[in-house]
């Protein structure tokens, strides 16, 4: 009899290390490929995080939970760590970085640390503002594979006190920079100081334009902010890559705290201004066809985004709308683009 037992335990034993075995760890670039909205929960405490939402690199335990889409359930350890500037104090969850990095997260580990955009409170256009902004990184994403990837949580953040309610909202992750610039045969550059005229011109291009388009000119190439740099493994001559993130400032996301700085000359986000060098007509014309040849690509995009209502959808084509055909009028070209170029 205890030999039966003793077998029988050993075999259940070994068949939950084979089970276990056969978890495989998420590869990261199927899990932002995928276009489905991801159900998770973070639980940890909340009193703590708010308390310290101010403090930027404090790290707190947490938990994250989900079901993937080929059915395996995850529930790991994670650790999470405030980041950010303006947003960690004016909203009441602050901008977070999740880290999978731990030896006992045998799934998300290969995540690595992601930061997570959450909304700014639980107001119904907060909620707008989150939609709106993953929308710019994907209408990206179909300009170059130079952009971070996004994905779509409804998240729910639970206070392992239980003693604060149970938040839940939209929120995404942001692909690690160094799944970015591995995806990229690049490196994440992060020294010295890297000026727009050092980095590859087609691609400072592309992003200066792309960032009038959005409306945004919270940016800088030199001070790194809200840019990173990618610095090609291949080239034998050295190319530097901007890549920009974080577009809440920006007009098309148009948020309720975004003004633009007063040394610009703008009243309002939703105004235009191009932060880039002067180009060429050439160079003007060759990057303007990219987004002449997008146009119906982006619209799409916006048109078949269902968490957004038919009115905030008119509004962000509208806003849109106007720079595509100001690029189709040469005389406003030159004048936005080269007589009104940065000179400093």
């Amino acid at each position: 009899m205890k030999l039966k037992l003793f077998s029988f335990l050993f075999v259940a034993l070994l068949l939950s290390q084979v089970a276990k075995a056969q978890v495989n760890p998420v590869n990261p670039v199927k899990f932002f490929e995928d276009t489905s909205v991801l159900t998770a929960t973070i639980t940890t405490n909340m009193r703590g995080l708010l308390n310290h939402k101010n403090k930027t690199g404090i790290s707190f335990p947490a938990r994250f939970s989900t079901t993937l889409e080929d059915g395996t359930v995850i529930d790991e350890p994670v650790s999470l760590q405030i980041r950010g500037h303006f947003r960690k104090g004016y909203c009441y969850i602050p901008p977070l970085k999740v880290s999978f990095n731990s030896d006992k997260n045998r799934v998300l580990k290969p995540l690595g640390s992601l930061k997570l955009v959450s909304q700014c409170s639980l107001a119904a256009i907060t909620q707008t503002y989150l939609l709106d902004e993953f929308l710019v990184y994907k209408i990206y994403n179909l300009f170059t594979n130079l952009s971070f990837r996004v994905r779509l949580l409804n998240l729910n953040i639970v206070d392992s006190s239980r003693k604060k309610k149970t938040i839940t909202e939209y929120a995404f992750f942001l692909e690690d920079n160094k799944q970015l610039a591995k995806r990229n045969n690049c490196k994440d550059w992060k020294k010295g100081f890297i000026g727009d005229q050092n980095t590859d011109r087609h691609q400072m291009k592309l992003v200066a334009l792309f960032e009038y388009m959005i409306g945004n000119t919270d940016w800088s190439v030199l001070v790194r902010h809200n840019i990173c740099v990618l610095l090609s493994k291949t080239d034998s001559i050295p190319h530097f890559y901007p890549v920009p993130y974080d577009f809440d400032y920006s007009g098309f996301v148009n948020t309720d705290y975004a003004i633009p700085d007063p040394r610009l000359n703008i009243t309002s986000v939703r105004e235009r201004l191009y932060r880039g060098y002067a180009l060429t007509m050439d160079e003007l014309e060759e990057g303007l066809t990219v987004f002449k040849n997008q146009m119906n690509n982006v619209h799409s995009l916006i048109d078949n985004f269902q968490l957004l209502n038919p009115r905030n959808k008119k509004d962000l084509n509208e806003y849109l709308d106007e720079f595509f055909d100001l690029i189709d009028k040469p005389i406003q070209v030159r004048n936005a683009f080269i007589d009104n170029a940065r000179r400093d």
